[in-house]
């Protein structure tokens, strides 16, 4: 049985928030660069489609947690380019912490004997 990349109908709501901060974390980005980092950190298995990643950036803006400008791509394209504001870096320490946590409960879990 192969693997396939999980589109983002199935990603853990949040999970993409955190993602798209994280992405930003290392300086700004327009959203495919966006899209393709998170598709390069997982070893392909998150595709995030336009259709999720833009009203999602579009959310992160509306919060205040990323700020966005246009600019000339790679192509000499405009492009909307997103950056992380301050409240948006404080929001990826708690969700960092936050997620750090669940996947540890979900490991410990799995890893239980069961109850006798």
């Amino acid at each position: 049985m192969g693997t396939r990349a999980t589109t983002s109908s199935e990603i853990l709501r949040g999970t993409l928030d955190l993602l798209i901060l994280q992405a930003l974390s290392w300086g700004p980005a327009h959203g495919y660069a966006v899209a393709r980092w998170i598709q390069h950190a997982t070893a392909d298995a998150l595709a995030i489609g336009e259709g999720t990643l833009y009203p999602a950036l579009h959310r992160l803006e509306e919060r205040g947690w990323i700020a966005a400008t246009w600019g000339a791509s790679e192509n000499n394209r405009q492009a909307k380019f997103y950056a992380l504001t301050r409240s948006g870096r404080a929001q990826l320490r708690v969700e960092t912490d936050q997620w750090r946590r669940y996947a540890a409960a979900v490991f410990a879990a799995l890893d239980a004997p069961a109850l006798k």
